[in-house]
């Protein structure tokens, strides 16, 4: 059985969206950041940076979402991943590092700088240099963007549930994607798998508050 460590519409999303993209059965294990349940010996254990997702599947344990997602499709639905050394495949890859690196780390640090650091770090200042960061690199991504429907061909990948979930971040930000962007963002946020993941999210969260 495979168990997911996640809280709603964080970046656990992105693997519990591809594990029903896979019909992959899970076991999700809400970590109830309010009651400090990622502060746990327990919890540490599996992740020594006390946040979501984590991931067991048998004797491996994973932290970080993209490789996560990377290994249950490479391991579960080679489907979801592009032939190798294809040029489809290099785009993915190409889409993944600027995803992680350049589009989601603005948002990032506009949620770190409103309510994830300690109030007194925290800088004002840092979330307009972080919204001109992020409207930089969505302006990229916008060129990018190809004629097809996904990213790396015919088939959704990995990379597209990254983007997909780092516009639908950006977008509960309050940042305006540009048209295309928005097109895209709204065609894959329409897929059933995601609308099961999230309605899982929902009913673990309204089981664990029901404790």
């Amino acid at each position: 059985m495979i168990t997911l460590y996640g809280y709603p519409r964080t970046r656990s999303l992105r693997v519990s969206w591809l594990l029903e993209e896979l019909g992959l059965e899970l076991q999700y294990h809400l970590i109830d950041f309010a009651k400090g349940e990622h502060k746990s010996a327990d919890y540490l254990a599996i992740c020594p940076q006390g946040k979501v997702p984590a991931l067991k599947d048998d004797e491996t344990t994973l932290t970080e979402s993209a490789a996560i997602c990377l290994y249950l499709a490479e391991k579960y639905g080679k489907h979801w991943l592009p032939k190798p050394a294809t040029p489809q495949a290099a785009k993915q890859l190409e889409w993944i590092s600027f995803i992680i690196t350049e589009l989601e780390q603005p948002l990032w640090s506009m949620g770190k700088h409103r309510f994830a650091l300690p109030k007194q770090i925290r800088l004002p200042e840092m979330i307009s240099v972080a919204k001109w960061e992020f409207k930089k690199a969505a302006q990229t991504a916008e060129k990018w963007l190809p004629d097809t429907e996904f990213l790396a061909g015919q088939f959704p990948s990995v990379a597209d549930i990254l983007l997909t979930h780092t516009l639908n971040w950006a977008v509960k930000f309050d940042q305006k994607l540009l048209p295309r962007l928005e097109t895209y963002r709204q065609h894959m946020s329409r897929r059933p798998a995601l609308l099961r993941a999230l309605s899982q999210e929902q009913q673990a969260l309204a089981d664990n508050t029901q404790r």
